[in-house]
Protein backbone atom coordinates (compact mmCIF):
# COMPACT_ATOMS: atom_id res chain seq x y z
CA UNK A 1 0.00 0.00 0.00
CA UNK A 2 2.51 3.28 -1.07
CA UNK A 3 -0.57 5.50 0.99
CA UNK A 4 1.86 4.22 3.79
CA UNK A 5 5.11 3.93 3.13
CA UNK A 6 8.05 2.36 5.57
CA UNK A 7 10.28 5.08 6.86
CA UNK A 8 14.23 4.04 8.18
CA UNK A 9 14.73 6.59 11.00
CA UNK A 10 18.31 6.39 10.21
CA UNK A 11 18.01 7.63 6.71
CA UNK A 12 14.41 9.40 6.28
CA UNK A 13 13.29 11.32 3.28
CA UNK A 14 10.82 14.11 4.56
CA UNK A 15 9.48 14.74 1.36
CA UNK A 16 8.37 11.12 1.22
CA UNK A 17 6.64 11.54 4.46
CA UNK A 18 5.25 14.90 3.54
CA UNK A 19 3.25 12.92 0.72
CA UNK A 20 2.10 9.99 3.11
CA UNK A 21 1.05 12.36 5.80
CA UNK A 22 -1.42 14.46 3.16
CA UNK A 23 -3.01 10.95 2.43
CA UNK A 24 -3.64 8.65 5.06
CA UNK A 25 -1.44 9.99 8.14
CA UNK A 26 -0.46 6.62 8.57
CA UNK A 27 3.67 5.60 8.36
CA UNK A 28 5.55 2.34 9.15
CA UNK A 29 8.72 3.38 11.08
CA UNK A 30 12.19 1.02 11.00
CA UNK A 31 15.21 1.93 12.49
CA UNK A 32 13.41 2.99 16.14
CA UNK A 33 15.86 1.57 18.34
CA UNK A 34 13.48 -0.54 20.56
CA UNK A 35 14.63 -3.94 21.53
CA UNK A 36 11.88 -6.21 20.18
CA UNK A 37 12.40 -8.31 23.54
CA UNK A 38 10.41 -5.76 25.65
CA UNK A 39 7.34 -4.99 24.05
CA UNK A 40 7.91 -9.19 24.02
CA UNK A 41 8.21 -9.17 27.67
CA UNK A 42 5.55 -6.47 28.71
CA UNK A 43 2.89 -8.81 26.27
CA UNK A 44 3.49 -11.83 28.19
CA UNK A 45 3.44 -10.41 31.62
CA UNK A 46 0.29 -8.40 30.25
CA UNK A 47 -1.66 -11.30 28.81
CA UNK A 48 -1.04 -13.11 32.49
CA UNK A 49 -3.44 -9.99 34.09
CA UNK A 50 -5.72 -10.05 31.56
CA UNK A 51 -6.83 -13.81 31.80
CA UNK A 52 -7.41 -13.68 35.63
CA UNK A 53 -11.14 -13.86 36.71
CA UNK A 54 -12.67 -10.82 36.98
CA UNK A 55 -12.98 -10.09 40.37
CA UNK A 56 -9.37 -9.74 40.58
CA UNK A 57 -9.23 -7.03 38.19
CA UNK A 58 -12.20 -5.03 39.45
CA UNK A 59 -10.04 -3.45 42.30
CA UNK A 60 -8.05 -1.65 39.38
CA UNK A 61 -11.26 -0.67 37.35
CA UNK A 62 -11.14 2.86 36.29
CA UNK A 63 -13.47 4.94 33.44
CA UNK A 64 -11.64 6.31 30.31
CA UNK A 65 -8.74 9.14 31.01
CA UNK A 66 -8.29 7.12 34.28
CA UNK A 67 -4.92 4.45 34.99
CA UNK A 68 -5.85 1.12 35.50
CA UNK A 69 -8.50 -1.32 34.09
CA UNK A 70 -10.89 -0.43 31.28
CA UNK A 71 -12.73 -3.54 31.57
CA UNK A 72 -15.26 -4.59 28.68
CA UNK A 73 -17.88 -2.04 27.84
CA UNK A 74 -16.14 0.34 29.10
CA UNK A 75 -15.06 2.21 25.75
CA UNK A 76 -16.64 2.94 22.40
CA UNK A 77 -14.33 4.80 20.32
CA UNK A 78 -16.87 5.63 17.33
CA UNK A 79 -18.63 7.98 19.95
CA UNK A 80 -16.13 10.49 18.98
CA UNK A 81 -16.72 11.21 15.78
CA UNK A 82 -19.93 10.63 16.36
CA UNK A 83 -21.28 7.19 15.34
CA UNK A 84 -23.27 4.95 17.60
CA UNK A 85 -21.39 1.89 17.99
CA UNK A 86 -22.12 -0.71 20.60
CA UNK A 87 -19.18 -1.00 23.06
CA UNK A 88 -15.73 -1.91 21.47
CA UNK A 89 -14.80 -5.28 22.49
CA UNK A 90 -11.77 -4.85 24.21
CA UNK A 91 -10.06 -4.78 28.04
CA UNK A 92 -6.92 -1.93 28.53
CA UNK A 93 -4.33 -1.89 31.04
CA UNK A 94 -3.83 2.53 31.06
CA UNK A 95 -0.95 4.24 32.01
CA UNK A 96 -0.20 8.20 31.71
CA UNK A 97 2.21 10.93 32.95
CA UNK A 98 2.83 11.16 36.27
CA UNK A 99 5.59 12.93 36.95
CA UNK A 100 4.14 16.26 38.14
CA UNK A 101 4.53 19.97 37.16
CA UNK A 102 4.08 21.83 40.28
CA UNK A 103 0.67 23.03 39.14
CA UNK A 104 -1.58 21.67 41.39
CA UNK A 105 -4.92 21.68 39.18
CA UNK A 106 -2.88 20.82 36.36
CA UNK A 107 -1.40 17.69 38.28
CA UNK A 108 -4.61 16.67 39.64
CA UNK A 109 -5.99 16.78 36.40
CA UNK A 110 -3.04 15.06 34.05
CA UNK A 111 -0.24 14.09 36.05
CA UNK A 112 -1.97 11.65 38.50
CA UNK A 113 0.23 8.30 39.89
CA UNK A 114 -0.14 5.57 37.65
CA UNK A 115 -1.74 2.35 39.19
CA UNK A 116 0.53 -0.91 38.97
CA UNK A 117 -1.54 -4.15 39.42
CA UNK A 118 -0.01 -6.17 42.35
CA UNK A 119 -0.35 -9.69 40.60
CA UNK A 120 2.37 -8.64 38.09
CA UNK A 121 4.94 -7.00 39.80
CA UNK A 122 7.45 -7.35 36.62
CA UNK A 123 5.12 -5.10 34.22
CA UNK A 124 6.52 -2.04 36.13
CA UNK A 125 9.73 -2.47 34.97
CA UNK A 126 9.01 -3.07 32.09
CA UNK A 127 7.10 -0.71 31.19
CA UNK A 128 9.99 2.17 32.90
CA UNK A 129 12.25 0.83 29.99
CA UNK A 130 9.37 0.89 27.30
CA UNK A 131 7.90 4.55 28.37
CA UNK A 132 11.23 6.16 28.34
CA UNK A 133 12.04 4.80 24.55
CA UNK A 134 8.50 5.70 23.51
CA UNK A 135 9.43 9.36 24.79
CA UNK A 136 12.40 9.70 23.00
CA UNK A 137 11.14 7.88 19.60
CA UNK A 138 7.92 10.51 19.87
CA UNK A 139 10.01 13.51 20.13
CA UNK A 140 12.51 12.58 17.22
CA UNK A 141 9.47 11.91 15.10
CA UNK A 142 7.88 15.08 15.89
CA UNK A 143 11.94 16.42 14.95
CA UNK A 144 10.92 14.70 11.82
CA UNK A 145 7.89 15.76 11.03
CA UNK A 146 8.67 19.99 11.54
CA UNK A 147 11.79 19.29 8.90
CA UNK A 148 8.76 17.55 6.87
CA UNK A 149 6.75 20.12 6.97
CA UNK A 150 9.71 23.19 6.28
CA UNK A 151 9.93 24.33 10.11
CA UNK A 152 12.69 24.62 12.39
CA UNK A 153 13.25 21.00 13.80
CA UNK A 154 12.33 22.27 16.96
CA UNK A 155 8.91 23.42 16.41
CA UNK A 156 7.02 20.70 17.75
CA UNK A 157 9.10 19.68 20.25
CA UNK A 158 9.80 23.02 22.17
CA UNK A 159 5.99 22.11 22.90
CA UNK A 160 7.22 19.12 24.64
CA UNK A 161 9.33 19.93 27.87
CA UNK A 162 6.52 18.31 30.16
CA UNK A 163 3.88 17.15 27.86
CA UNK A 164 1.18 14.84 28.74
CA UNK A 165 1.07 11.09 26.99
CA UNK A 166 -1.09 7.94 27.01
CA UNK A 167 -0.67 4.19 26.91
CA UNK A 168 -3.00 1.17 26.84
CA UNK A 169 -1.61 -1.98 26.49
CA UNK A 170 -4.66 -3.57 24.75
CA UNK A 171 -6.07 -6.69 24.61
CA UNK A 172 -8.14 -7.98 22.57
CA UNK A 173 -9.74 -11.41 23.19
CA UNK A 174 -11.63 -14.38 21.18
CA UNK A 175 -15.36 -14.87 20.99
CA UNK A 176 -14.69 -17.43 24.08
CA UNK A 177 -14.53 -14.28 26.08
CA UNK A 178 -16.36 -11.38 24.30
CA UNK A 179 -19.13 -13.45 23.11
CA UNK A 180 -20.52 -12.90 19.57
CA UNK A 181 -20.10 -9.53 17.63
CA UNK A 182 -22.93 -7.23 17.59
CA UNK A 183 -23.82 -5.75 14.17
CA UNK A 184 -21.60 -2.47 13.88
CA UNK A 185 -19.27 -4.21 16.80
CA UNK A 186 -15.63 -3.55 16.51
CA UNK A 187 -12.74 -4.13 18.98
CA UNK A 188 -11.62 -0.73 18.11
CA UNK A 189 -14.75 1.30 16.81
CA UNK A 190 -13.61 3.90 13.56
CA UNK A 191 -11.95 6.96 15.05
CA UNK A 192 -9.03 9.57 14.73
CA UNK A 193 -6.73 9.46 17.50
CA UNK A 194 -6.50 12.85 19.68
CA UNK A 195 -2.96 14.32 19.76
CA UNK A 196 0.11 14.56 18.11
CA UNK A 197 1.35 11.32 16.88
CA UNK A 198 0.52 7.96 17.81
CA UNK A 199 3.07 4.85 18.27
CA UNK A 200 1.69 1.42 17.99
CA UNK A 201 3.51 -1.70 18.28
CA UNK A 202 0.95 -4.79 17.01
CA UNK A 203 0.38 -7.84 16.23
CA UNK A 204 -0.75 -9.20 13.02
CA UNK A 205 -4.28 -10.44 13.00
CA UNK A 206 -7.51 -11.45 10.97
CA UNK A 207 -9.32 -9.20 13.35
CA UNK A 208 -6.86 -6.41 12.89
CA UNK A 209 -6.30 -2.69 12.38
CA UNK A 210 -7.77 -0.91 9.53
CA UNK A 211 -6.86 1.87 7.60
CA UNK A 212 -9.15 4.50 5.81
CA UNK A 213 -8.17 6.91 2.81
CA UNK A 214 -10.67 8.65 0.65
CA UNK A 215 -8.80 6.75 -2.03
CA UNK A 216 -9.59 3.17 -1.17
CA UNK A 217 -11.87 3.56 1.89
CA UNK A 218 -10.94 0.71 4.50
CA UNK A 219 -8.47 -2.16 4.16
CA UNK A 220 -6.14 -3.87 6.18
CA UNK A 221 -3.36 -1.93 7.27
CA UNK A 222 0.26 -3.38 6.22
CA UNK A 223 2.33 -5.22 8.67
CA UNK A 224 5.98 -5.77 9.20
CA UNK A 225 7.41 -6.99 12.04
CA UNK A 226 10.52 -4.89 12.38
CA UNK A 227 8.27 -1.54 12.04
CA UNK A 228 6.26 0.43 14.30
CA UNK A 229 2.67 1.93 13.19
CA UNK A 230 2.82 5.92 13.24
CA UNK A 231 0.20 7.68 13.14
CA UNK A 232 -0.76 11.43 13.62
CA UNK A 233 -3.92 12.41 15.58
CA UNK A 234 -6.21 15.87 15.59
CA UNK A 235 -3.73 17.73 17.34
CA UNK A 236 -1.42 17.55 14.95
CA UNK A 237 -3.85 17.74 11.71
CA UNK A 238 -5.10 21.05 13.28
CA UNK A 239 -0.91 22.29 13.96
CA UNK A 240 -0.59 21.75 10.26
CA UNK A 241 -3.60 23.50 9.12
CA UNK A 242 -4.98 20.25 8.00
CA UNK A 243 -2.34 19.57 5.54
CA UNK A 244 -1.81 16.52 6.99
CA UNK A 245 -4.74 13.79 7.91
CA UNK A 246 -5.46 12.96 11.40
CA UNK A 247 -5.14 8.55 10.43
CA UNK A 248 -8.30 7.00 10.40
CA UNK A 249 -8.59 3.64 11.35
CA UNK A 250 -10.77 1.07 13.25
CA UNK A 251 -9.77 -2.52 14.90
CA UNK A 252 -11.78 -5.23 13.52
CA UNK A 253 -14.04 -7.64 15.41
CA UNK A 254 -12.93 -11.34 16.22
CA UNK A 255 -12.71 -13.09 12.50
CA UNK A 256 -15.88 -16.03 12.18
CA UNK A 257 -13.23 -17.96 11.12
CA UNK A 258 -10.73 -17.23 13.87
CA UNK A 259 -12.72 -17.04 17.11
CA UNK A 260 -10.52 -17.89 19.34
CA UNK A 261 -7.85 -14.90 18.04
CA UNK A 262 -6.36 -13.01 20.61
CA UNK A 263 -4.13 -10.13 19.96
CA UNK A 264 -2.25 -8.00 22.24
CA UNK A 265 -1.41 -4.38 21.10
CA UNK A 266 1.21 -2.01 22.55
CA UNK A 267 -0.51 1.63 22.13
CA UNK A 268 1.67 4.92 23.01
CA UNK A 269 -0.22 8.42 22.85
CA UNK A 270 1.68 11.43 22.43
CA UNK A 271 0.83 14.84 23.28
CA UNK A 272 2.19 18.27 24.57
CA UNK A 273 2.47 20.73 27.18
CA UNK A 274 -0.57 21.56 29.25
CA UNK A 275 -1.79 24.82 27.90
CA UNK A 276 -0.23 24.81 24.58
CA UNK A 277 -2.51 26.67 22.17
CA UNK A 278 -2.81 25.12 18.92
CA UNK A 279 -4.28 27.34 16.01
CA UNK A 280 -6.29 28.62 18.60
CA UNK A 281 -7.69 25.90 20.72
CA UNK A 282 -6.23 24.97 24.33
CA UNK A 283 -5.07 21.35 23.43
CA UNK A 284 -5.66 19.72 26.61
CA UNK A 285 -9.38 20.96 26.90
CA UNK A 286 -9.77 19.13 23.10
CA UNK A 287 -8.18 16.23 24.93
CA UNK A 288 -10.64 16.06 27.72
CA UNK A 289 -13.73 16.87 25.67
CA UNK A 290 -12.72 13.65 23.51
CA UNK A 291 -11.44 11.43 26.40
CA UNK A 292 -15.19 12.10 27.58
CA UNK A 293 -16.74 11.44 24.67
CA UNK A 294 -15.61 8.03 24.33
CA UNK A 295 -16.81 6.55 27.85
CA UNK A 296 -19.46 4.31 26.98
CA UNK A 297 -22.51 4.33 28.69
Amino acid sequence: MDLIPTVDLTAPDPARIDRALQSAGFLLVTGHGIDPSLPAAIRETARAFFHLAAPAKQPYAVKVGGRGWLGPGAEANGYAEGTETPPDLKESLSFAAEHPTGDAAVDAEWFAPNTWPAEVPDLRPLLDDYLAGMKALSDRLLDLLAVALGRPEDFFTRHTGHPTWGFNINWYPGTDTVGAPQPGQFRIGPHTDFGTVTVLDRQHGKGGLQIFTDRHGWQDAPYDPAALTVNIGDLMARWTDGRWKSGRHRVLPPPADAPAEELLSLVYFYECDPGTDVRGIDSHSYLRAQLDAITAD
